[in-house]
């Protein structure tokens, strides 16, 4: 049994600043993915679609890994949302970037989607020390 307790009793600290800039990095990286993959997804349409998704994936899965917990997944899924989200608001001229397509739904809602199971499956904060089993 670990001599610090649970980990739910533990004090909270603030993150380290290189955490920090870990986070805003990843937030930035999933707002160029959301930003790029409204690009590739309306030039490309089947194939990019799914190229825009599995960069979206691979980035939030790719920051929950490096970051070691599901902080890492949720930063670029928000960075890609807040893109995404303002990038679909039209500006006063009537320009906008996403049609009214099947495609852009897709992508909107798919995003979102992956953006929300990268999340959960993302690895969470485990406590430190060796497995334990109970009975034993």
């Amino acid at each position: 049994m670990s001599d610090r307790g649970s980990l739910l009793a533990q004090p909270l600290r603030p993150p380290s600043a290189g955490r920090v800039l870990l986070y805003l990095g990843l937030f930035v990286l999933g707002a160029v993915v959301g930003a790029a993959g409204s690009l590739v997804q309306a030039g490309w349409f089947p194939g990019g679609l799914l190229l825009a998704l599995a960069g979206e994936a691979g980035l939030c899965l790719g920051g929950g890994w490096a970051v070691r917990g599901r902080g890492g997944a949720v930063a670029p899924a928000a960075g890609w949302i807040v893109a995404v989200i303002l990038l679909t608001a039209s500006r006063p001229e009537g320009d906008f970037l996403f049609g009214a397509g099947g495609g852009s739904y897709l992508f909107l809602l798919g995003g979102m989607a992956v953006a929300v199971i990268c999340a959960t499956i993302g690895q969470g904060r485990q406590p430190g020390g060796g497995d334990v089993r109970l009975g034993k």
